[in-house]
């Protein structure tokens, strides 16, 4: 005796509300991406003034052990620019958040990034983070 069997059908293919969660999904991790981009951008910007802020602090710190009697606050970027590391032609300047070009004070120890008519810029808000500041 022979029997026949029906072939089965098997509809692979996705319903609308799948194809919906699938792409909710994408978005919201692509959002996670552009959150975290941001926040490390301004991160990278931070720590490459903090990095400037050290070089000129290292700057200041030598040239006072070589002049111990010249005040800090007669110090200016002549005079440390042959202290700088890495032969450094120039004093940095440094990007703040909105990507204006910011000068370094130097006759103040430790040095700071000046943000107009001699007031430091630290967006961070704290001088102990090492971000935006030389820290202490």
């Amino acid at each position: 005796m022979k029997t026949t069997t029906q072939p089965r059908i098997f509809k692979k293919a996705f319903t609308l509300l799948e194809m919906t969660v699938v792409i909710l999904v994408l978005m919201t991790l692509l959002k996670i991406g552009l959150v975290t981009s941001s926040s490390l951008d301004q991160w990278k910007l931070g720590r490459t003034a903090s990095e400037a802020l050290r070089s000129v602090y290292t700057a200041q710190r030598m040239y006072l052990a070589d002049n111990p009697t010249v005040a800090v606050s007669t110090i200016t970027s002549a005079l440390l620019i042959p202290y700088m590391p890495n032969n450094a032609t120039a004093i940095p300047t440094v990007k703040s958040l909105t990507g204006t070009t910011l000068s370094i004070i130097l006759n103040v120890s430790p040095p700071v990034i000046n943000a107009g008519s001699g007031t430091t810029y630290d967006p961070s808000g704290s001088n102990k983070d090492s971000l935006w500041d030389v820290g202490e």
